[in-house]
């Protein structure tokens, strides 16, 4: 199989951005942040990488601030750890498919919770 060297290092900053959320960076409004996806381009001068906050289907403005501040603190931990000859530009965005996954889930209970009343 073919993998884009973009995927590739995609995949080596979402474990790297995990580890350093979860383990360096010391702002409390972070420990309930969990990086989904990290999506290169080809030229891997950006990335754009989304998060989501535990337990919450919308967007707190509060951990978007937080982010926005520790991104240069981010890119300088990412290029100390990974071997790149150039960090990415971060963008932080909040994935909003665990919001949709969460809805649908709940349609599908109140579905079956009338299924059963019927029967």
């Amino acid at each position: 199989m073919n993998f884009k060297r973009a995927d590739r290092v995609g995949e080596l900053i979402l474990a790297e951005m995990s580890d350093i959320l979860l383990k360096v960076i010391k702002d409390p409004r972070l420990h309930a942040v969990t990086i989904t996806a990290v999506k290169m381009t080809d030229d891997l001068r950006n990335a754009r990488i989304y998060f989501v906050e535990m337990g919450k289907d919308e967007l707190n403005e509060e951990i978007q601030s937080a982010l926005s501040k520790a991104k240069g603190f981010v890119r300088r931990e990412l290029g100390h750890r990974l071997q790149l000859r150039l960090v990415p530009d971060i963008v932080f965005v909040h994935d909003k498919s665990f919001g949709y996954g969460n809805r649908i889930e709940k349609l599908l209970a109140e579905i079956a919770k009338q299924e059963e009343v019927n029967d």
